[in-house]
């Protein structure tokens, strides 16, 4: 797979996970909205580890600013 995800890019994919997974701790988020950011903080955190978004490449989209 070529990355198609910058640096900025995947720092604001885990900052929100991160987020996403505090508050559902905390308990401000609850229910079926809990699940499904959950999913979404899930899918954030695997396409930041691994530099590469399905959906970018699918729209044509690369925030990389050098590709590997």
């Amino acid at each position: 797979m070529k990355k198609n995800m910058g640096g900025i890019d995947r720092i604001i994919r885990i900052v929100v996970a991160a987020i996403v997974g505090l508050m559902f701790f905390l308990n401000i988020i609850e229910g079926t909205l809990a699940y499904v950011l959950l999913g979404l903080a899930g899918v954030f955190l695997i396409t930041s580890f691994i530099s590469f978004c399905p959906l970018y490449a699918i729209v044509g989209l690369n925030t990389c600013k050098v590709d590997k």
